[in-house]
């Protein structure tokens, strides 16, 4: 395997980390090829339609050069044989890097996806828990049989609405096992996770242990899933996606994680609290805009505090849409749907006929912000909005609208079964999450998730002398009445 150009890591340690162009990141790729305008794209905020930065999206040459790259570098031993102790401090200086630079990542984060910066300062400041719990684990992980960690060239594909965070979350566990790692960001929001790997690189990670190549779902994701080298695929997509992707995964007899689309209720029983009732749900059903897989997406009440819940709710949606403005104001509720193209989408879904009565919202935003005078006009803003009415037949109550769009039934409950089957239940709170905690098709999070990056070896030595051998482990003996072991 070729060596990196020295420059390589002079020009990552170095060049600024806001600039106008990006590019794949892998060995084989160079900071100066970002300029190529081909297969570019330009990137715009969806809060105020302003373009951010160019990103030249990989190609079919890209994804095989990084499959065969990190599958040698994998090979060699840098990083998959590398003490177990080596890594963990790897990944604690990428924690500590990552620590000091929340402030940078959150405003990025807030330019590509459009969210409220007071949504992205406090996810991200949490980001290094997941580097630190792996690391912490190869300190201290205790496996029954020797593991031969790695063994897998790993694909990971995250989505739009938490770029960084689901991002970590996958690639923390995966290096941790020593694994080489190839990220399929999503088309809309690579920046934020092409900037973390390049810290990465100068955090000790080997070059080409973790790449990233940006570019769309159907063609670039396709063509790494497709890789009979790709030993894992760990995604976070819409349900379709998991099924077509999964397949071609299940083809190829690699192991397959998913955390796919969902419509998450959120169950208000009588005997709750009504203000902290209506707190929890407002912040289940519109952080993030409503645009995440484990959004509160429907609101199921119990007849007896139906009326107060609703009252407390729904003064707590127009306080929320009150406080919209500029994503970048740190006094911002909530901030914008990540596109036009998504936007118009959940607008006809809400106004079709027949779908429900429509309490709070409803449509797009236009005007300016009571808040600071942004003017939404100029971005795909859309406001908290609750449903009544819906039939259960309905796309609104089936189907997943990632968007700020709750449905919300009254119920009479003479019992809830314990046997609720979900990877993740919470009660009197929502949105709660923590590295140690599984959860997903597959699982995320936890030791588990760590284990699923690895591949457990047993390995059988018979210790006996070569008489006792002999004598013991000669199945076709002749003249031998003994019983032999089968097995």
């Amino acid at each position: 395997m070729r060596k990196p150009p020295p420059h390589y890591i002079s020009c990552i340690t170095s060049q600024k980390l806001q600039r106008s162009r990006y590019g794949p990141f892998a060995l084989h790729t160079f900071p100066e090829e970002t300029a190529g305008i081909e297969s570019a794209v330009t990137l715009k905020n969806p809060a105020t339609g302003q373009d951010i930065c160019t990103v030249k999206m990989a190609n079919q040459h890209d994804v095989q050069t990084a499959i065969f790259t990190a599958q040698e570098v994998f090979k060699s031993g840098i990083w998959s044989r590398a003490p177990a102790i080596q890594r963990a401090q790897v990944l604690s200086n990428l924690a500590r890097s990552l620590e000091n630079r929340i402030k940078h990542f959150a405003h990025l984060e807030s330019l590509q996806t459009g969210r409220a910066i007071r949504e992205m300062n406090a996810q991200l400041g949490r980001l290094p828990e997941w580097l630190d719990y792996y690391a912490a684990l190869l300190r201290t992980h205790q496996a029954f049989v020797a593991p031969t960690q790695g063994k897998l060239l790993n694909y990971v594909q995250r989505p739009f609405n938490h770029p960084l965070l689901i991002a970590v979350k996958k690639i923390a566990p995966a290096l941790a096992a020593g694994n080489s790692v190839i990220v399929k960001p999503s088309e809309l929001a690579p920046i934020s996770v092409l900037e973390f790997a390049e810290m990465a690189v100068v955090a000790g990670v080997p070059l080409g242990v973790l790449s990233v190549l940006p570019g769309y779902g159907r063609t670039i994701g396709k063509d790494i899933v497709s890789n009979a080298m790709v030993r894992k695929v760990d995604i976070t997509a819409g349900t379709d996606t998991g099924r077509a992707l999964g397949g071609i995964v299940g083809s190829n007899l690699a192991a397959f994680t998913a955390e796919l689309g969902g419509k998450a209720p959120v169950v208000v029983f009588n005997d709750a609290d009504p203000q902290s009732a209506a707190n929890g749900a407002a912040f289940a059903c519109f952080v993030a805009s409503g645009q995440t897989c484990v959004s509160g997406t429907r609101l199921i009440v119990q007849d007896e505090i139906y009326d107060e819940f609703m009252q407390r709710f729904m003064d707590k949606v127009a306080r929320i849409t009150a406080r919209m403005g500029s994503p970048l104001n740190p006094q911002s509720m909530m901030g914008s749907i990540i596109s036009a193209r998504q936007l118009a989408r959940i607008e006809q879904l809400v106004q079709r006929k027949d779908a429900g009565r429509v309490l709070a919202g409803g449509r797009r935003m236009t005007g300016t912000s009571a808040l600071d005078g942004f003017d939404f006009a100029q971005g795909s803003f859309f406001p908290p909005t609750v449903v009544a009415d819906v039939a259960t037949e309905d796309d609104l109550w089936r189907e997943e609208v990632f968007g700020p769009v709750v449905v919300v039934k009254r119920f009479t409950a003479h019992r809830v079964s314990a046997a609720i089957e979900a990877g993740l239940v919470w009660v009197n709170t929502h949105h709660r999450n923590d590295p140690s905690s599984p959860c997903g098709v597959g699982r995320e999070n936890g030791i588990e998730a760590f284990e699923a990056y690895s591949q457990s070896k047993s390995t059988i030595i018979n210790t006996a002398s070569a008489e006792e051998t002999r004598d013991v482990q000669d199945w076709f003996a002749e003249d031998d009445g003994d019983e032999k072991r089968y097995g």
